[in-house]
Protein backbone atom coordinates (compact mmCIF):
# COMPACT_ATOMS: atom_id res chain seq x y z
CA UNK A 1 0.00 0.00 0.00
CA UNK A 2 1.38 3.44 -0.88
CA UNK A 3 0.28 6.79 0.99
CA UNK A 4 1.17 10.23 -0.22
CA UNK A 5 1.46 13.15 2.59
CA UNK A 6 1.41 16.36 1.50
CA UNK A 7 3.42 17.51 4.33
CA UNK A 8 5.78 20.75 5.86
CA UNK A 9 4.54 20.50 8.85
CA UNK A 10 5.66 19.36 12.91
CA UNK A 11 2.19 16.78 12.53
CA UNK A 12 3.29 15.30 8.77
CA UNK A 13 6.76 14.44 10.21
CA UNK A 14 5.22 12.60 12.86
CA UNK A 15 2.77 11.27 11.17
CA UNK A 16 5.67 9.96 8.80
CA UNK A 17 7.68 8.69 12.03
CA UNK A 18 4.27 6.91 12.82
CA UNK A 19 4.18 4.95 9.62
CA UNK A 20 7.77 4.39 9.06
CA UNK A 21 8.74 1.12 8.82
CA UNK A 22 5.06 -0.43 8.76
CA UNK A 23 5.29 -3.45 6.72
CA UNK A 24 3.38 -4.09 3.48
CA UNK A 25 3.29 0.13 3.86
CA UNK A 26 5.20 3.00 1.51
CA UNK A 27 5.12 6.24 2.49
CA UNK A 28 5.62 9.38 0.75
CA UNK A 29 6.67 12.61 2.17
CA UNK A 30 5.58 15.66 -0.26
CA UNK A 31 7.04 19.18 0.76
CA UNK A 32 7.44 22.36 -1.03
CA UNK A 33 10.62 23.37 -1.65
CA UNK A 34 10.10 26.89 -0.24
CA UNK A 35 12.66 26.32 3.12
CA UNK A 36 16.04 26.08 2.30
CA UNK A 37 16.66 23.38 4.83
CA UNK A 38 13.59 21.76 5.63
CA UNK A 39 13.18 19.03 8.37
CA UNK A 40 13.43 16.31 6.73
CA UNK A 41 11.05 13.53 7.89
CA UNK A 42 11.68 9.75 7.60
CA UNK A 43 11.43 7.67 4.43
CA UNK A 44 10.82 8.31 1.10
CA UNK A 45 10.46 12.27 0.42
CA UNK A 46 9.83 14.46 -2.53
CA UNK A 47 10.13 17.99 -2.76
CA UNK A 48 8.53 20.32 -5.24
CA UNK A 49 5.31 21.29 -5.96
CA UNK A 50 2.52 19.00 -8.91
CA UNK A 51 1.69 21.74 -11.44
CA UNK A 52 -1.89 21.91 -10.26
CA UNK A 53 -4.82 19.48 -9.34
CA UNK A 54 -4.23 18.03 -13.20
CA UNK A 55 -0.30 17.23 -12.11
CA UNK A 56 -0.89 15.81 -8.42
CA UNK A 57 -3.47 13.23 -9.82
CA UNK A 58 -1.44 12.10 -12.66
CA UNK A 59 1.63 10.92 -9.65
CA UNK A 60 -1.34 9.17 -8.14
CA UNK A 61 -2.13 7.58 -10.85
CA UNK A 62 1.63 6.99 -11.67
CA UNK A 63 2.83 5.59 -8.27
CA UNK A 64 0.03 3.72 -7.32
CA UNK A 65 -1.32 5.99 -4.30
CA UNK A 66 -4.07 4.55 -2.39
CA UNK A 67 -4.46 6.98 0.08
CA UNK A 68 -3.48 10.97 0.46
CA UNK A 69 -3.48 12.67 3.54
CA UNK A 70 -2.93 16.44 3.45
CA UNK A 71 -0.98 17.46 6.10
CA UNK A 72 0.29 21.05 5.15
CA UNK A 73 0.03 24.22 7.14
CA UNK A 74 -3.21 25.32 7.94
CA UNK A 75 -2.40 28.64 5.27
CA UNK A 76 -1.15 26.45 2.55
CA UNK A 77 -5.12 26.73 1.58
CA UNK A 78 -4.43 26.62 -2.71
CA UNK A 79 -2.56 22.71 -2.32
CA UNK A 80 -5.75 21.73 0.05
CA UNK A 81 -8.15 21.86 -2.87
CA UNK A 82 -5.52 21.05 -5.08
CA UNK A 83 -5.50 17.87 -3.08
CA UNK A 84 -9.07 17.55 -3.28
CA UNK A 85 -10.01 17.57 -6.88
CA UNK A 86 -6.98 15.72 -7.69
CA UNK A 87 -7.97 12.49 -4.84
CA UNK A 88 -11.77 13.18 -6.46
CA UNK A 89 -10.77 12.93 -10.33
CA UNK A 90 -8.69 9.25 -9.29
CA UNK A 91 -10.83 8.18 -6.81
CA UNK A 92 -7.93 8.10 -3.71
CA UNK A 93 -9.26 8.43 -0.21
CA UNK A 94 -8.40 11.82 1.24
CA UNK A 95 -8.11 12.93 4.90
CA UNK A 96 -6.95 16.20 6.09
CA UNK A 97 -4.64 16.68 9.02
CA UNK A 98 -4.76 20.27 10.53
CA UNK A 99 -3.59 21.25 14.30
CA UNK A 100 -6.34 23.08 16.00
CA UNK A 101 -6.62 26.88 15.86
CA UNK A 102 -5.48 29.10 19.14
CA UNK A 103 -8.55 30.06 21.26
CA UNK A 104 -8.36 33.30 23.27
CA UNK A 105 -8.30 33.63 26.80
CA UNK A 106 -9.23 35.62 29.64
CA UNK A 107 -6.54 38.99 29.20
CA UNK A 108 -5.90 38.30 25.28
CA UNK A 109 -6.69 41.51 23.29
CA UNK A 110 -7.55 40.08 20.34
CA UNK A 111 -8.00 41.72 16.62
CA UNK A 112 -9.52 38.66 14.06
CA UNK A 113 -8.72 39.46 10.41
CA UNK A 114 -9.88 37.44 7.30
CA UNK A 115 -6.36 38.13 5.17
CA UNK A 116 -3.02 39.67 5.97
CA UNK A 117 -4.18 42.76 3.29
CA UNK A 118 -6.93 43.22 6.38
CA UNK A 119 -4.74 42.95 9.39
CA UNK A 120 -2.50 45.45 7.28
CA UNK A 121 -5.37 47.84 7.42
CA UNK A 122 -5.71 47.38 11.24
CA UNK A 123 -2.41 48.33 12.09
CA UNK A 124 -2.55 52.12 11.92
CA UNK A 125 -5.11 52.31 15.00
CA UNK A 126 -3.11 49.55 17.01
CA UNK A 127 0.89 50.67 17.23
CA UNK A 128 3.33 51.54 15.23
CA UNK A 129 6.30 48.62 16.46
CA UNK A 130 5.13 45.58 14.68
CA UNK A 131 6.24 42.07 15.26
CA UNK A 132 4.91 40.44 12.19
CA UNK A 133 5.54 36.60 12.92
CA UNK A 134 3.67 35.83 9.35
CA UNK A 135 5.97 34.14 7.80
CA UNK A 136 8.25 35.58 4.79
CA UNK A 137 5.87 35.33 1.71
CA UNK A 138 3.20 37.73 2.27
CA UNK A 139 4.86 40.42 3.42
CA UNK A 140 3.73 42.43 0.09
CA UNK A 141 0.74 42.93 2.05
CA UNK A 142 2.69 45.12 4.39
CA UNK A 143 5.10 47.04 2.00
CA UNK A 144 3.03 50.38 1.79
CA UNK A 145 2.71 50.84 5.40
CA UNK A 146 5.71 53.27 5.70
CA UNK A 147 5.27 54.85 9.26
CA UNK A 148 5.26 51.66 11.41
CA UNK A 149 8.22 49.90 12.09
CA UNK A 150 8.54 45.87 11.71
CA UNK A 151 10.71 43.05 13.42
CA UNK A 152 10.06 40.01 10.73
CA UNK A 153 10.93 36.48 11.77
CA UNK A 154 10.87 34.02 9.20
CA UNK A 155 13.03 30.94 8.69
CA UNK A 156 14.71 32.19 5.66
CA UNK A 157 15.42 35.95 4.50
CA UNK A 158 12.20 37.79 2.98
CA UNK A 159 12.28 39.25 -0.46
CA UNK A 160 11.00 42.45 -1.64
CA UNK A 161 8.22 43.44 -1.95
CA UNK A 162 8.25 44.33 2.03
CA UNK A 163 7.68 47.19 4.65
CA UNK A 164 10.29 49.85 4.21
CA UNK A 165 11.10 50.19 8.11
CA UNK A 166 11.85 46.71 8.54
CA UNK A 167 14.39 44.30 10.47
CA UNK A 168 14.72 40.78 10.08
CA UNK A 169 15.12 38.16 12.50
CA UNK A 170 16.19 34.80 11.46
CA UNK A 171 14.60 32.05 13.43
CA UNK A 172 12.91 29.02 13.74
CA UNK A 173 10.77 27.60 16.60
CA UNK A 174 9.93 26.35 19.00
CA UNK A 175 10.34 29.52 21.29
CA UNK A 176 10.76 29.69 24.92
CA UNK A 177 7.99 31.86 26.64
CA UNK A 178 11.38 33.88 28.23
CA UNK A 179 12.94 34.61 24.74
CA UNK A 180 9.40 35.73 23.36
CA UNK A 181 8.75 37.87 26.76
CA UNK A 182 12.44 39.59 25.86
CA UNK A 183 11.72 40.32 22.36
CA UNK A 184 8.72 42.12 23.13
CA UNK A 185 10.49 43.83 25.88
CA UNK A 186 13.83 44.73 23.56
CA UNK A 187 12.25 45.87 20.42
CA UNK A 188 9.47 47.71 22.54
CA UNK A 189 6.54 45.67 20.25
CA UNK A 190 3.22 47.04 20.74
CA UNK A 191 1.22 45.26 18.37
CA UNK A 192 1.59 41.67 17.23
CA UNK A 193 0.66 40.06 13.96
CA UNK A 194 0.17 36.67 13.84
CA UNK A 195 -1.85 33.26 11.49
CA UNK A 196 -3.55 31.17 13.69
CA UNK A 197 -1.62 28.23 13.28
CA UNK A 198 -2.08 26.81 16.17
CA UNK A 199 0.43 24.59 18.25
CA UNK A 200 2.55 24.93 20.54
CA UNK A 201 6.13 25.72 19.38
CA UNK A 202 5.07 29.61 18.05
CA UNK A 203 2.10 29.79 20.67
CA UNK A 204 4.45 31.47 23.94
CA UNK A 205 4.39 34.81 21.75
CA UNK A 206 0.48 35.14 22.72
CA UNK A 207 1.46 34.34 25.68
CA UNK A 208 3.93 36.79 26.00
CA UNK A 209 1.71 39.31 24.39
CA UNK A 210 -1.50 38.87 26.98
CA UNK A 211 1.01 39.56 29.92
CA UNK A 212 2.51 42.47 28.40
CA UNK A 213 -1.28 44.25 27.21
CA UNK A 214 0.05 44.14 23.39
CA UNK A 215 -2.68 43.56 21.53
CA UNK A 216 -2.65 40.66 18.58
CA UNK A 217 -3.71 41.01 15.27
CA UNK A 218 -5.03 37.09 14.67
CA UNK A 219 -5.69 36.51 10.82
CA UNK A 220 -8.63 33.37 10.56
CA UNK A 221 -7.16 29.99 8.78
CA UNK A 222 -8.32 29.49 5.14
CA UNK A 223 -11.39 26.20 5.40
CA UNK A 224 -10.59 22.73 4.67
CA UNK A 225 -12.08 21.71 1.18
CA UNK A 226 -15.74 21.17 1.90
CA UNK A 227 -16.71 17.06 2.21
CA UNK A 228 -12.85 16.75 3.50
CA UNK A 229 -12.82 14.57 6.95
CA UNK A 230 -10.59 16.50 9.06
CA UNK A 231 -8.46 14.61 12.09
CA UNK A 232 -6.51 17.10 14.69
CA UNK A 233 -3.31 14.16 15.20
CA UNK A 234 -1.03 12.25 13.89
CA UNK A 235 -1.93 9.45 15.86
CA UNK A 236 -5.76 9.57 14.71
CA UNK A 237 -4.65 10.31 10.48
CA UNK A 238 -2.25 6.80 11.37
CA UNK A 239 -5.68 4.96 13.11
CA UNK A 240 -7.42 6.24 9.49
CA UNK A 241 -4.84 4.80 7.55
CA UNK A 242 -5.05 1.52 9.25
CA UNK A 243 -9.15 1.32 8.67
CA UNK A 244 -8.97 2.29 5.20
CA UNK A 245 -6.06 0.41 3.97
CA UNK A 246 -6.84 -2.66 6.66
CA UNK A 247 -3.28 -2.88 7.91
CA UNK A 248 -2.94 -5.79 10.22
CA UNK A 249 0.28 -5.23 11.03
CA UNK A 250 0.26 -1.69 11.73
CA UNK A 251 0.33 -0.76 15.41
CA UNK A 252 0.43 2.58 17.03
CA UNK A 253 3.37 2.79 19.76
CA UNK A 254 2.34 2.93 23.81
Amino acid sequence: MHVLILGGTTEARRLAELLHGTPGLRATSSLAGRVASPRLPPGEVRVGGFGGPGGLAQWLREHAVDALIDATHPFAGTISFHAAQAAAAVHVPLLALRRPGWVPVEGDRWHEAGSLEAAARLLPGLGRRIFLTTGRTGLAAFADLTDPWFLVRSVDAPEPPHPPRMQTLLDRGPFTLDGERELLRGHRIDVVVTKDSGGAATAPKLTAAREAGVPVIVVRRPPVPEGVPVVPEPEEAARWLHERLDLHTFRLPD
